[in-house]
């Protein structure tokens, strides 16, 4: 049994992987704000699901507060640190760009010292797939760049790749990024596209297409995230980087440092996405096909050969029946 702070914990993917960590025997303390970004009730629904387990303690606050967090640590001896908590969405990024620096930055330097200085064996945290940016080669590599970020969001989750890097080199802590692809399924967050197109066709209101509705997304069903997220936690990085190891040059890190893609692998158009909705629904949507913003990205495709190779891991479920089980959810949950 290990004791594992998860930051987030009453998110979508962090509520999730409390749960799974609580089945397998750990014990796991969780940091939540239960921000006003959505309805708070979703998360507090969530939260619901565990909070009386004698294996889960819940702390209300923010990683932004640094002496909280240095308490937190204190006080429960965290063993391993899964940080999943961020301001989140692409779009709003361009209206509260503060926000975003306070939760991702900030709140994330707060994290990196608090797992310094109370010696945590192993650093797992959420980057993103946003931070492939303007890179046109397909399928996303660990190997490519990720210098040109599209969108504020995306800016802050490479910020946070590069500050792993510096504590994983300059205080020897083994730090471990995730690259998400589009995850998605029971429980998500209301701004994100499958709520938010479930909720317009059932009240038959019109939904937004952007990119004229051929977005291409790289769409990650929620338990093939989480099964990644456990072999991740249980194999941290050791003192030599396995960026490449066919290509030395490229494996020059002494660090204990990893990133890793998480995603489908089963790239599809976003129309498709909304047909799938719309025949587990029974209804047509209504469409309205509006062109690109200049923060989105166009594809999203997630090369998985580095954490297959490394660790075993090939997300199985295909989109199809992760819709179908999502549309189960929904359905039952908002009545």
């Amino acid at each position: 049994m290990k004791k594992i702070l998860v930051t987030g914990s009453s998110g979508f993917i962090g509520s999730a992987l409390t749960i799974e960590l609580i089945k397998r025997g750990d014990f796991v303390v969780g940091i939540d704000n239960h921000n006003q970004f959505y309805d708070a009730t979703l998360k507090e629904d969530r939260l619901k699901r565990y909070s009386d387990n004698k294996k889960f303690k819940i702390y209300i606050t923010d990683i932004k507060n640094t002496s909280e967090i240095d308490n937190i640590f204190r006080e429960n001896k965290i063993e391993i640190v899964v940080n999943l908590a961020a301001q989140a969405g692409v779009e709003y990024s361009t209206e509260k760009p503060f926000e975003y620096i306070d939760s991702n930055i900030i709140g994330f330097m707060n994290i990196l010292e608090c797992c310094k200085n109370y010696n945590v064996e192993h650093l797992v945290y959420a980057s993103s797939s946003s931070v492939y940016g303007l890179n046109s080669d397909i399928p996303y590599s660990e190997l490519h760049t990720t210098d040109h970020p599209v969108s504020l969001y995306a800016a802050t989750k490479k910020c946070n790749e590069l500050l792993a890097h510096y504590y994983s080199h300059m205080y020897n802590l083994p730090c471990t990024g995730l690259r998400f692809f589009t995850v998605y399924g029971p429980w998500d967050r209301p701004d994100m596209a499958l709520q938010k197109f479930t909720k317009k066709i059932l009240n038959e209101e019109t939904i937004q297409l952007y990119n004229f509705g051929k977005h291409v997304r790289d769409f990650t069903y929620i338990d093939d995230l989480i099964e990644g997220i456990l072999k991740v936690i249980d194999a941290p990085p050791c003192n030599s980087s396995t960026w490449d190891k066919k290509n030395p040059k490229l494996s020059s890190s002494s660090a204990p440092w990893e990133i890793y893609n998480i995603g489908s692998n089963r790239p599809i158009e976003l129309e498709t996405y909304v047909n799938l909705l719309e025949k587990e629904l029974g209804k047509q949507a209504k469409k309205e096909l509006m062109p690109m913003k200049p923060y989105d990205m166009e594809i999203t495709s997630s090369d998985n050969s580095k954490i297959k190779n490394n660790l075993g891991i090939l997300p199985k479920t295909k989109v199809e029946v992760g819709v179908k089980k999502f549309v189960k959810w929904y359905l039952n949950y908002y009545k």
